[in-house]
């Protein structure tokens, strides 16, 4: 994952800017969540290395997730929280698309 697409998208070091796929995801998951953005979802864990200005150490990487890395941990425990698998549309598909 680039730290471009992670800015192109709306996930800024300033915040989550107007108008972008970021300010949309985060209404879409508020709305499906009952009215907040989880910690540990797509939403904040994408502004979360928007903030960072750094996604390069995650895991995350155009060939697929880095073994051994915090996107492998995430994947592992998000599969397991899911009773094996990991769910499109879920925060580790969602980040590894981007």
């Amino acid at each position: 994952m680039s730290d471009q697409n992670v800015r192109n998208a709306g996930f800024t070091s300033s915040g989550i800017r107007g108008g972008s796929l970021a300010s949309s995801m985060m209404s879409q998951e508020a709305r499906a969540s009952g009215g907040g953005v989880h910690s540990g979802g797509p939403t904040s864990t994408l502004q979360q290395m928007g903030a960072r200005g750094s996604t390069h150490s995650s895991g995350f990487t155009s060939s697929g997730i880095s073994s051994g890395s915090r996107a492998s941990q995430m994947m592992s425990q998000e599969a397991r929280s899911y009773g094996g698998g990991t769910p499109r549309g879920g925060t580790t598909s969602t980040v590894q698309s981007i």
